[in-house]
């Protein structure tokens, strides 16, 4: 059933290493922040390192009741940005295995 020489075992103590290592990535993950800009810092959003959000802060300059798409326009702009900076974190905390994607995590 399998090739001569192979370790049943090895690989299942393997799995349970990685297990282990996914799952403290993942804590460290969330205990992490990452702050996302636009407009020059009109505009900042705080993503915990699992990508649940934090904190919207807005710099009372970035508001225009006349201009409110703008408004919406930096404030996904600062969240691309903060959610670009936790895909990075994830790919860099995660175990590497080769085939996963990261966000197959839902990162």
């Amino acid at each position: 059933m399998f090739p001569e020489g192979f370790d049943f075992n090895d690989l299942l103590a393997q799995a349970q290493q990685l297990q282990e290592q996914m799952l403290n990535a993942q804590s460290q993950l969330q205990a992490t922040s990452h702050v996302g800009t636009s407009g020059g810092g009109l505009v900042s959003v705080v993503l915990r390192g699992d990508g649940e959000l934090e904190r919207v802060d807005i710099n009372p300059a970035a508001v225009d009741l006349d201009d409110l798409e703008a408004l919406g326009d930096l404030i996904v702009a600062a969240f691309r940005d903060a959610n670009a900076q936790v895909k990075t974190a994830a790919t860099a905390a995660l175990p590497q295995v080769p085939g996963f994607d990261p966000s197959q995590l839902g990162l």
